[in-house]
């Protein structure tokens, strides 16, 4: 017999307790994930999260790099990616070879990694950064020269923060978040012309240009919160609308594009949660000389306080 949403919520439920396993699920899950979810929240959050519970078994509802971000925080503790297949397209857009190669060719300067890259490039960084606390982490650097990657977008907004350093990057990007542009902002406006746009700085400068509040996905819920506006538009993974909704629930969020999905992130569903569970399958490690070399570079981060 086909178990209904919520027969299959109640079992996850009752794998979690019987493995002493909690459920970490990331803003752009689907929505029957985050609701049964311990904690929800972005990447770095949810590696912070893991590091505070005595649980032994941490389930992530995410992509590849963010498991593995758990892991080399909390090595001691048995991570599952239920989604074994859910990878990041930029993260994948940038390898140790690559980065090598780009510190060859700009010799003397600081690389700043987004965490949204592997274990084995954040090794190879000098220090990461989220895009809720890049504009701090760059403030804290001495060094005037700035390489980031793998996200151009983030870096060219970094860039017009900090028009007194030279900031180089990388070509890569998000496709779920390039994939918006201004005329899809222009058309929802057009329909909302009261609601604010509030848009993550993966998107690209046209779009960023357009945008009362540019922030990451832990910053939406906050700001819309406190603003004055009731209505919203939003220019980032379609998924955050759950958690923006929840925590405003006398408020309106439309999304700024239908594009705005993310395969990946809704390749996680309830049943793959079950079956890793049930089978404890789908385990990420890393290799022990590249977490501690990775882990400097996120602790690094980690001593910056983020912004909102």
């Amino acid at each position: 017999m086909t178990m209904s949403i919520q027969e299959k919520q109640q079992r996850v439920r009752e794998l979690l307790k019987e493995r002493n396993a909690v459920l970490l699920a990331h803003y752009y899950q689907r929505d029957e994930v985050q609701a049964i979810a311990d904690f929800a929240g972005d990447s770095l959050g949810l590696s912070i999260e893991a590091t505070r519970t005595d649980a032994p078994v941490i389930v992530f509802a995410g992509v590849h790099f963010m498991a593995e971000s758990v892991y080399i925080l909390s090595p001691e503790k048995t991570v599952i990616l239920p989604a074994i297949q859910a990878g990041c397209p930029m993260a994948d857009m940038i390898t140790k070879e690559k980065l090598l190669a780009l510190r060859d060719e700009y010799p003397g300067y600081t690389v700043v990694c987004y965490v949204n890259s592997s274990a084995e490039v954040k090794a190879y960084s000098d220090i990461c950064c989220t895009s809720g606390n890049m504009l701090k982490v760059i403030e804290s650097i001495e060094n005037d020269k700035i390489l980031m990657i793998p996200d151009k977008n983030l870096a060219k907004f970094a860039a017009r923060h900090f028009p007194e350093k030279d900031i180089k990057w990388y070509s890569g990007y998000c496709p779920t978040h390039d994939r918006v542009n201004a005329a899809d902002v222009e058309e929802v406006k057009a329909l909302y012309p009261d609601a604010e746009v509030i848009a993550h700085p993966e998107c690209a400068p046209e779009v960023l240009a357009l945008a009362d509040h540019i922030c990451s996905t832990s910053g939406m819920s906050p700001y819309a919160r406190q603003s004055s506006a009731r209505e919203f538009i939003i220019a980032t993974e379609m998924g955050v609308l759950y958690q923006l909704r929840k925590d405003n629930p006398d408020k309106k969020f439309y999304i700024a594009s239908r594009r705005l999905l993310c395969p990946n992130m809704k390749m996680t569903t309830l049943d793959s949660i079950i079956r890793s569970l049930e089978t404890m399958e789908n385990i990420i490690t890393v290799p022990e000389e590249i977490r501690l070399k990775a882990r400097a570079a996120v602790e690094k981060m980690i001593a910056i306080p983020r912004n909102a």
